[in-house]
């Protein structure tokens, strides 16, 4: 399943009973936030326990490349996402097999 703006938005109602209207409103404005950081601020958003997103300025030196319209910037923006360690963990946990011990019996 794809998580879209569209089913987010009636999730969130539903989980909320905000009108989705309100939560359109809110979701549009959150990324709009995050955009203008991004690109004017300091280019850091943190959710604490979810990820980290970075804009960071990359000097890709005096040999950059070229291209057919012309010549390369020299520096250019990558946006960079990092997960917390607890949201790794969690997408690499397998589910517990049906039937076996979820610890080791040593024998009383």
């Amino acid at each position: 399943m794809t998580l879209t703006k569209k089913t987010m938005i009636r999730e969130i109602g539903r989980r909320t009973r905000l009108k989705n209207r309100d939560v359109q409103m809110m979701l549009e404005t959150l990324t709009a936030v995050w955009i203008e950081e991004l690109v004017e601020g300091s280019g850091r958003i943190e959710l604490e326990g979810l990820f980290v997103l970075e804009s960071r300025q990359v000097d890709r030196g005096e040999q950059s490349g070229r291209l057919r319209s012309g010549n390369v910037p020299r520096y250019i923006r990558r946006v960079v996402v990092r997960f917390s360690r607890g949201l790794r963990r969690r997408l690499t946990l397998l589910p517990d097999e049906p039937n076996k011990p979820s610890f080791q019996d040593h024998g009383a």
